[in-house]
């Protein structure tokens, strides 16, 4: 199985789909059709972007 690069565009839908959603993130990963823990990643790496001096 091969590796697939999405577009920086498109992780940033999907984080601010999650976060607007009520739905849980597993459900967001499986409708976009993305892993679970691939989105998890892209949702932690925006909130360590938006807020750097937060840990």
């Amino acid at each position: 199985m091969g590796t697939f690069r999405y577009s920086a565009e498109f992780r940033t839908d999907a984080v601010a789909l999650v976060r607007s959603s009520d739905r849980p993130l597993a459900q967001v990963a499986r409708d976009l059709g993305v892993n679970h823990e691939t989105l998890r990643q892209w949702v932690k790496a925006a909130e360590r972007t938006e807020d750097p001096g937060r840990w």
